[in-house]
């Protein structure tokens, strides 16, 4: 391998110093099988050497010499990844997919930067690697166009924040597609997951009852009528509840259960244990108090003020509801103000009208 190495370098310095593209483009070729037959046994500093070669080599050659570069060191784990990096940012999607899409050489930050400055093709070529961390999904859904959405959401391998899955669930309004890809993820939280069945068509509904045979009955109840059976009237015993039902239950049996509880609660980010706690303390159905916080500002405005509780406790309750998404000041200064001049009386109406007519509209089993 040392006299085959030396052979290759010395043919190497001689088609650098005087050797058409041609020469280069044969040398390449050399090299490039010197180091795929040998790279299971090449050290690092073997690999540093090779790193320098491709590089130079790679300098003004032809995009057909680039792409067929790019698809051989592409599944080669110890690849030289200084190459490995320009060839991922090359222009050319044919240069640079093959390393987006399968170089283990690539890292995170590496995948980010791409993601964040490249072309849709790129993003694209990204979405379909085999794994891909939540920070690398955060931009692919932010920036990425439909197919890129529609590829991450179907790739199992692929982790998502928060944040990637509330823009996830609002980029699959009025795409069925989508929204059954994303619906399907098994990991999908039972929040963002109720958000995506309010604007979901019938058909998606339909086909999510496969991918989530425990929430069945509930989705039956959206396809029946969206607007006021979100939640099924049993959300309480499902398994989502079952832990936030015990641990809450555990301080009202104590006697301990407050207000500051919900607000503890929604600081936290616990969305099941705010239901349960508003829930109990304003002995309403877990599910008209999910179907609140999940649906619309107005719905949490109106429960909270029939419930007697106070503003801060609504700003913390509307602040979980937003997610990662956020809400602006403005738009809480305005939920302040519609609080505000709500009269307990009124809402304690609006209430009783809601139970009134979900029961009369809820599906039978």
């Amino acid at each position: 391998m040392s006299i085959a190495k030396n052979a290759v370098l010395n043919e190497l310095e001689e088609a650098l110093a005087h050797g058409s593209a041609e020469r280069r483009i044969k040398t390449l070729r050399r090299v490039t099988d010197l180091f795929a037959f040998g790279s299971n046994h090449f050290s690092d500093e073997h690999i540093a050497v090779f790193d320098g070669v491709f590089s130079h080599l790679i300098a003004d050659i032809e995009l057909s010499a680039r792409e067929t570069l790019a698809q051989r060191l592409a599944a080669i784990p110890n690849a030289p990844p200084k190459v490995i990096r320009t060839l991922a940012f090359d222009d050319a999607i044919g240069v640079a997919g093959p390393v987006l899409s399968s170089s283990s050489q690539l890292d995170n930050v590496t995948l980010v930067e791409n993601a964040r400055t490249k072309s849709q093709d790129h993003l694209l070529a990204i979405s379909r690697r085999k794994t891909l961390a939540e920070t690398v999904t955060d931009v692919l859904v932010e920036r990425g166009n439909r197919e890129v959405a529609l590829t991450v959401a179907q790739n199992t391998g692929a982790k998502f924040s928060e944040t990637g899955y509330v823009r996830l669930v609002k980029r699959a309004e009025g795409d069925d597609e989508l929204a059954q890809s994303v619906g399907s993820r098994p990991e999908i939280s039972r929040q963002n997951f109720l958000k995506l069945l309010s604007t979901a068509s019938k058909a998606v509904c339909i086909a999510l009852e496969a991918a989530h045979p425990h929430n069945a009955k509930e989705i039956r109840h959206v396809v029946a009528d969206v607007a006021n059976a979100i939640q099924a009237k049993d959300a309480a015993a499902s398994r989502n509840y079952a832990a936030a039902l015990v641990s809450v239950e555990s301080l009202r049996a104590a006697g301990r259960l407050t207000e500051n509880d919900i607000v503890s609660f929604a600081h936290a980010g616990k969305f099941e244990e705010t239901a349960v706690a508003l829930a109990m303390l304003s002995a309403l159905p877990i599910d008209m108090i999910e179907r609140a916080m999940v649906q619309d500002r107005e719905g949490i405005l109106i429960v909270a003020k029939a419930s007697g509780l106070a503003w801060a406790t609504v700003r913390a309750i509307l602040l979980l509801c937003a997610d990662k998404g956020g809400i602006s000041p403005q738009a809480l200064e305005q939920c302040r103000e519609l609080f505000n001049k709500l009269k307990r009386e009124t809402a304690q109406q609006v209430i009783a009208f809601q139970q009134k007519r979900r029961a009369s509209q809820l599906p039978d089993d």
